[in-house]
């Protein structure tokens, strides 16, 4: 799934098929599928997860997008890798870096965190180290859009809940995860996204993709 945005912030949905989430076939169909029906440029700025299909796939048809890492899936990836008593401390640090108010903040927070963990949990600082260029991208963006551009919530809450007629709405474990994380736990699909002060397209040569 694709979605991205219309300039006055409303979430759309412009992609979309069934396939195996780590294929970089499927990916490349849907991309191609997207730049045929009317994205004819590339969008300045992707968001995913770690997921070596999409990126394979972006790479080629998309070479000059920008990556970022989710927050959402890095922190859960990295909080894995420590004692569970380790956990709530490494949580907050972790936040430090993604909620800074500037880049150069960020980074200081994410040096902090590396420094603090390398030698006792190296596993932990390693999958934290290995994506910092790409989990530190939305900063070069119009500070309004961080809190979408950061993780991948918008398509994660589209599946995170479900509800029948005889019962009431039940958090299913991505969602509750992302409680845990304290990454826009719960926010709805239909959030609008935050109105740019000076409109920036991430898509220019579709005006109804601007975030992607």
């Amino acid at each position: 799934m694709l979605i991205g945005a219309t300039s006055e912030g409303k979430k759309e949905l412009v992609g979309f098929t069934d396939g195996a989430r780590e294929s970089a076939h499927d990916w490349r169909s849907l991309l191609l599928d997207l730049k045929r029906r009317y994205l004819e440029g590339s969008p300045e700025l992707a968001i995913a997860d770690g997921a070596l299909g999409f990126w394979k796939a972006a790479g080629e048809i998309w070479p000059k997008t920008r990556e970022q890492r989710c927050w959402v899936h890095k922190t859960a990836n990295v909080l894995a890798k420590l004692p569970k008593a380790q956990q709530p401390k490494a949580k907050r640090a972790l936040q430090e870096i993604w909620m800074a108010e500037t880049k150069i903040a960020a980074v200081a927070a994410f040096d902090a965190f590396i420094e603090s963990y390398e030698l006792k949990y190296a596993k932990a600082a390693q999958c934290l180290a290995k994506d910092r260029d790409v989990l530190l991208v939305f900063y070069d963006f119009p500070a309004e859009h961080w809190k979408h551009l950061r993780t991948t919530n918008p398509i994660e809450s589209t599946f995170a809940t479900g509800a029948s007629p005889h019962h009431s709405p039940k958090r299913l474990p991505l969602q509750q995860d992302r409680a845990c994380h304290g990454l826009q736990a719960g926010r709805s699909g239909a959030t609008r996204l935050a109105p740019p002060r000076r409109w920036q397209p991430v898509a220019k040569s579709n005006p109804r993709c601007e975030i992607c």
